[in-house]
């Protein structure tokens, strides 16, 4: 982190295996900085807080909703207008400050990072989807990282032949008939599987570049490649500003 351009840290295993990726195959520029990839858990990113002000780092957090019940810490499946929250201490207490799930949910970009904009948060926002041709569009409002990119790669998860563990539980969810027994389905597998397995099997079994990142990720690392221009932009000027006084 000492010497990096920016940093990108992740909520767990499956992120930070694919973010590398992500970066190498969708943001080329991005890829040609240094970036240090830290898996901390993003629901505790908040305990980097110090030492990212310190340091003046550009930091991308890639969390999750964590979404919880009205009253507790009882976990429930994301859904608009029930009174949830979050969980989550980083969307709480750090980047946006905000604890109710309707709000994160709608929140827009230029609120999802600190008033000096040096550090950026990503969570799972709701995907537009045709989940079935009879169905129409629909609303998707994933829980983690994993079921947010099964829904954004819904013919590559569906198409994985053979799958195991965690994969298999997701291609099964999405066989479903509806795209709420599909995420009903998803929500109570992301219990049972291992993560960083299925992020392997999926790169097993398709090539890199096929798998796109949720939009939650891509609106990230588009802040973050953007940030990072104009702070390079910033440095020559700066640099010709001291040419032009000698």
């Amino acid at each position: 982190m000492f010497f990096a351009d920016a940093a990108i840290l992740v909520e767990g295993s499956a992120e930070r295996m694919l973010m590398p990726h992500f970066v190498r195959t969708k943001f080329p520029k991005l890829d040609q900085s240094y970036i240090s990839i830290l898996e901390i858990g993003g629901a505790h990113a908040h305990r980097l807080k110090p030492l990212l002000d310190t340091l003046g780092l550009l930091s991308l957090v890639v969390t999750d909703l964590d979404s919880i019940q009205p009253t507790g810490t009882a976990k429930a499946r994301p859904e608009r207008g029930k009174g949830y929250r979050t969980g989550n201490t980083t969307l709480k207490e750090w980047v946006p400050e905000r604890e109710s799930l309707d709000d994160l949910l709608d929140l827009p970009d230029d609120e999802k990072q600190t008033s000096d904009g040096l550090v950026r948060v990503a969570y799972q926002c709701p995907i537009t989807l045709e989940y079935k041709d009879s169905e129409g569009e629909g609303e998707a409002i994933p829980y983690t990282f994993e079921d947010s990119l099964a829904f954004t790669n819904l013919a590559l998860f569906r198409g994985c032949a053979d799958p195991v563990g965690l994969l298999k539980k997701l291609q099964a969810a999405l066989g479903k008939d509806t795209l709420e027994r599909a995420s009903s389905e998803m929500f109570a597998s992301l219990e049972k599987g291992s993560k960083a397995e299925m992020a392997l099997e999926l790169l097993y079994l398709n090539e890199p570049d096929q798998v796109e990142p949720p939009d939650y990720i891509s609106d990230g690392l588009k802040w973050l490649d953007g940030a990072l221009d104009a702070r390079k932009v910033d440095a020559i000027k700066s640099e010709a500003d001291e040419v032009n006084d000698d």
